[in-house]
């Protein structure tokens, strides 16, 4: 999923084509190296640009970055709230939670460790405007997992505080794989959770009886 250079820097090319060009350059190198690890002029390669160009764009490494973060944040809330409030919580909500996580990183996954980027400059603007995201998602999967714990019999609000953590790992590590299995769609990937999940079922009640 590398992006090539490109001639984006030549003359010619329309203002929000090139801008946008940009935004995808950094987005990949973002989330395939992480803030700490980026590099301007490495965008700026990938766009075939200058690294003064790209400031004179988008401003500083952290405003690329809050660029390239709010776009993802905001589709994945969106899809989110959609896929959680279609028809209320119910057992089949964390696949079709999945589905719309997938879809809408669908031609962008390495987007996601844009949002959940570990080396972010703690205090600062780019960690904050993070950390809202990371509110605003959590209490979206804190409100459908509750009602699943209610429903599965458990009255614990440390299952609820635990399971956050855990569905945040879970759906970083099938983005991870999915990142390096490019052929595989959204409706793919949709059905292979649904037969891991049936998998850990049975392993859980395996598990119990034994």
């Amino acid at each position: 999923m590398t992006t090539p250079p490109s001639k984006a820097g030549t003359k010619g090319v329309p203002r929000e084509n090139r801008r946008r060009q940009m935004l995808e350059a950094a987005t990949e190198e973002f989330g395939t190296r992480g803030y700490a690890a980026a590099s301007l002029p490495a965008i700026a390669a990938r766009v075939g640009v200058t690294k003064t160009l790209l400031h004179q764009y988008l401003g500083t490494k952290e405003d690329l970055y809050i660029a390239c973060l709010e776009p993802i944040g905001d589709r994945l809330l969106e899809a989110i709230r959609t896929a959680t409030g279609a028809d209320g919580t119910a057992p089949h909500t964390p696949l079709r939670v999945l589905h719309s996580i997938f879809s809408a990183l669908e031609g962008r996954r390495e987007a996601w460790f844009v949002l959940y980027d570990t080396t972010l400059p703690p205090g600062g603007q780019a960690a904050h405007r993070a950390s809202e995201y990371w509110s605003a998602i959590d209490r979206l999967a804190a409100d459908g997992t509750a009602e699943l714990l209610h429903m599965a019999g458990s009255t614990d609000p440390l299952d609820a505080d635990a399971l956050k953590y855990v569905w945040r790992d879970l759906v970083a590590t099938l983005v991870r794989w999915w990142v390096k299995h490019p052929e595989q769609t959204p409706e793919a990937m949709t059905q292979r959770c649904s037969r891991l999940f049936a998998v850990a079922a049975t392993l859980a009640s395996g598990s119990h009886r034994g």
